[in-house]
């Protein structure tokens, strides 16, 4: 995708953390008061503390002012040093993805768009609805899979979850599926029967096909900022996961925590959706982020009138 779309979608981020820097080579020598400022303003995107400290204190004592974006982006991709994107050739087939999240963090939309680009990376995927808390979860993922044009695997209302995730498993065995992708519920991660679960439907999985669920992957919504970063942190202890997915990127003026997931959890980004179509899910772009992150050379001048 092009930059220009990963520019428009983290616009709300952009502006609160650029604000901060451009008051700061406004201020000619800037005091006290004004670092004090721009570290607040680098907080206020969800830029982890220790960087935005870190980043103050580089373009404090930046020696050419006139030329502070390349050291302050090659400081910004430090924290994607173990960032490694997902690669759809499957060493397993069917490889069995495990979709998780909170209530509201998209995963049912998220794992639709996922299905599609599998699909056009000529791929034959797979859906399983194992949201059997809402009346419609099974309803809504079916709409979704005609839409994309996959097979989908749910069951009733009240239905055992578990029992669902390995009928979804054996129905891609049957069906020759290259890739699943099971739905959950969305479950609060301070509700230890919720999460208990989660290992129930990983446990099921692991009975229909050796070695499922290969990939488990957090949803987040990007509008939480940080606190997102605490639900996968919870997530990650709990079930273990493989890959994070930053949902609602282009409605989140909190997007600087994302700095910190990768660096922090040592779970790569693996996609961010950038928009509400079934064609805005991409591969997560390290560059292209802090390229938007940062905006184009007249950001500095314009972004926080």
């Amino acid at each position: 995708m092009a930059l220009g779309n990963w520019v428009k979608a983290l616009g709300r981020t952009r502006k609160t953390f650029i604000s901060g820097v451009s008051r700061l080579f406004k201020s000619g020598k800037p005091d006290a008061a004004t670092l004090d400022q721009v570290e607040e303003d680098l907080l206020a995107a969800d830029i982890p503390a220790r960087l935005a400290d870190a980043l103050v204190e580089q373009l404090r004592t930046s020696a050419d002012r006139d030329h502070w974006r390349e050291p302050l982006r090659a400081r910004l991709l430090e924290s994607f040093a173990n960032q490694c994107p997902f690669e759809w050739e499957l060493p397993q087939r069917p490889t069995a993805v495990l979709i998780v999240g909170v209530n509201g963090s998209g995963k049912t939309t998220t794992a639709a768009k996922l299905a599609k680009m599998a699909g056009d990376n000529g791929l034959k995927p797979l859906l399983g609805a194992a949201d059997t808390f809402r009346a419609a979860g099974s309803d809504q993922l079916k709409i979704w899979a005609d839409r994309v044009g996959c097979d989908a695997v749910g069951g009733l209302q009240g239905s055992d979850s578990a029992a669902v995730a390995y009928d979804a498993l054996q129905a891609a065995v049957s069906r020759k599926a290259d890739i699943v992708f099971l739905d959950t519920a969305g479950r609060m991660h301070t509700k230890r029967p919720l999460m208990d679960e989660l290992i129930k439907i990983k446990r099921s999985m692991s009975k229909s096909v050796p070695g499922a669920p290969h990939h488990t992957w957090m949803v987040l919504d990007a509008t939480l900022g940080n606190n997102a970063l605490r639900q996968a942190e919870m997530f990650h202890q709990q079930i273990g996961l493989t890959g994070i997915i930053v949902s609602k990127l282009d409605g989140s003026a909190k997007a600087g925590f994302i700095l910190a997931a990768c660096r922090d959890l040592q779970i790569p980004i693996l996609f961010a959706g950038l928009g509400e179509g079934a064609g805005d899910l991409m591969p997560f772009d390290p560059d292209a982020f802090v390229d938007a992150l940062l905006g184009p050379e007249e950001t500095t001048e314009t972004e926080d009138r």
